[in-house]
């Protein structure tokens, strides 16, 4: 069961982060801008967490797990309400700005968990059960 939670964790902040790609017809009128200006949401996302990743797992090493995970999660919770709620183009861009970089630290804490769940010869397996969230967003959740 906790395998199977960190790998949904997993598989919703993927899936999120591609997204916007299915969905840019409706954006872009809901933002009032163009279908090239709404796929950059994507690039945003993936610009807070390359950018934001590493640091903040090094930054954050002496906190306590569980709650920088569950912080993490209500952060990425809280930016993509936002993004969902927003009818302006800045508000949405800094928010999945935000929803990546909640993302990014979350797969670096999600990773470390799933090894700790599993004894030494099966932590390989537990981090792939865990990351298994992502090639299901990539192939199973993106709408066409």
């Amino acid at each position: 069961p906790a395998l199977l939670a960190l790998a949904t964790a997993v598989f919703i902040t993927s899936l999120t982060e591609t997204l916007p790609a299915g969905l840019l017809p409706a954006m872009s009128a809901d933002l009032h801008v163009s279908e090239s200006a709404t796929g950059q949401t994507v690039t945003v996302y993936a610009i807070g967490t390359a950018l934001t990743a590493i640091p903040l797992s090094a930054l954050t090493a002496g906190w306590r797990r569980k709650r920088l995970l569950l912080t993490s999660m209500a952060g990425f919770a809280v930016a993509n309400t936002v993004t969902a709620l927003s009818s302006d183009y800045a508000l949405t861009m800094a928010a999945r700005f935000v929803a990546g970089v909640a993302a990014g630290l979350a797969w670096a804490l999600l990773a470390g968990y799933a090894r700790r769940l599993a004894p030494a010869h099966l932590q390989g397996r537990a981090i792939a059960i865990a990351m298994s969230g992502i090639p299901l967003a990539l192939s199973l959740g993106v709408p066409a």
